[in-house]
C-alpha cells in the first residue's frame, strides 16, 4: 500500500516505510531554509528521498502561512511535502494533509492577563533606543505571541542588521529577563528564536508540544515512533529548539544552517 500526495509524489504508507518506527522532525528557519526565505530544491529533494525511508515532519514556531511560503509554493501545499506539519510548535497540526485538533493561547491566558502582558511589552519597546523600528511589534498567533523589538515588517536587510546589532548590544535577552521577572506567576515560557524576535507561550507549549501528536500515531495507525530525530539550529539553553533537542524522547542534532542540515541527513540516512 502506498500514499499518493499531490505535488509530492508517491510514498509508502507510514506502516510500510523501511524505518517505520523512525521519524525525523525539523525546525524551519535556518534549518530547512534560510530565515523567512524559501527552501532550495536540493533540500526538498533530499526530504522527498528521506520520506521514502521514514516519516518526516517539520516543527516551527511561526504560523502555518509562513511555512507554506518557505517550504511550499503557489502550486504545492506544504502539507503534501511532509507526513506531519507542526506550525506554532504543534498547536496547529496536520497529519497526512488533514488538520488535527489545535489549541489557543488567548483562551488559556484570558483577556485581562493578556492585556497586562501586551501593555508591558509595548511600553518596553517604546523606551528602547535601537537604530530602526518598523511595524508589527507583537504578532498574535494561535498558540503564542511573537515579540519583535524592530518589528516583523522589517526587510530582509534590516533583519540581518538587527540580528548583528542584537549580538553586539544585547537587546532581546534583557527584554526576556524583564518579562520573566514581571510575569513570574503567569506560567509562561519565553524563547528567543530567529533573527529579530522571541516567543511567549504557556510553559510546556514549546516544540515538545508536537510530540503528543507523534505519540498519538500509535493509536491511529499502530506505528510507534521509538526513534525521533530532531534537527534545529537554536539547540542551546534559551533557544527555541532547546526543549525538544534536549528532550529524553528525541535524538537531537544541532545544525549550523540548511547546508549543514542537508549534510547531516545525507550521512545519517545514506541519501
Amino acid at each position: 500500500m502506498s500514499t499518493t500526495v499531490e505535488g509530492a509524489g508517491v510514498y509508502p504508507a507510514l506502516e510500510n516505510r523501511p524505518l517505520k518506527d523512525t521519524i525525523c522532525l525539523f525546525d524551519v528557519d535556518n534549518t530547512l531554509s534560510p530565515a523567512r526565505r524559501p527552501a532550495t530544491q536540493e533540500m526538498l529533494q533530499a526530504l522527498s528521498q528521506l520520506r521514502q525511508k521514514c516519516a518526516i515532519g517539520y516543527v516551527g514556531g511561526s504560523d502555518f502561512s509562513k511555512q507554506q511560503e518557505q517550504l511550499g509554493s503557489s502550486t504545492v501545499n506544504v502539507t503534501s511535502l511532509f507526513d506531519f506539519c507542526f506550525a506554532e510548535n504543534g498547536l496547529t497540526a496536520y497529519r497526512l494533509g488533514k488538520p488535527l485538533t489545535g489549541n489557543s493561547f488567548i483562551e488559556w491566558i484570558g483577556e485581562e492577563k493578556y492585556q497586562k502582558l501586551v501593555n508591558f511589552i509595548l511600553k518596553y519597546i517604546a523606551n528602547l533606543e535601537i537604530p530602526k523600528k518598523r511595524g508589527t511589534f507583537i504578532e498574535f498567533r494561535n498558540g503564542m505571541i511573537n515579540v519583535s523589538p524592530i518589528g516583523r515588517n522589517a526587510s530582509v536587510e534590516e533583519r540581518i542588521e538587527f540580528e548583528k546589532y542584537d549580538k553586539e548590544h544585547n537587546i532581546r535577552k534583557p527584554f526576556v529577563e524583564a518579562l520573566k521577572k514581571e510575569f513570574s506567576g503567569y506560567g509562561l515560557t519565553f524563547s528567543i528564536g530567529g533573527q529579530i524576535s522571541f516567543d511567549v507561550f504557556p510553559a510546556g507549549w514549546d516544540k515538545t508540544y508536537c510530540l503528543k501528536h507523534v505519540e498519538a500515531e500509535k493509536e491511529i495507525s499502530g506505528v510507534e515512533y521509538k526513534t525521533i530525530h530532531f534537527f534545529g539550529d537554536k539547540a542551546y539553553p534559551g533557544g527555541n529548539d532547546w526543549e525538544i533537542y534536549d528532550d529524553s524522547r528525541t535524538i537531537g542534532h544541532a545544525v549550523k544552517d540548511p547546508e549543514d542540515c542537508l549534510k547531516q541527513i545525507r550521512e545519517l540516512f545514506q541519501l
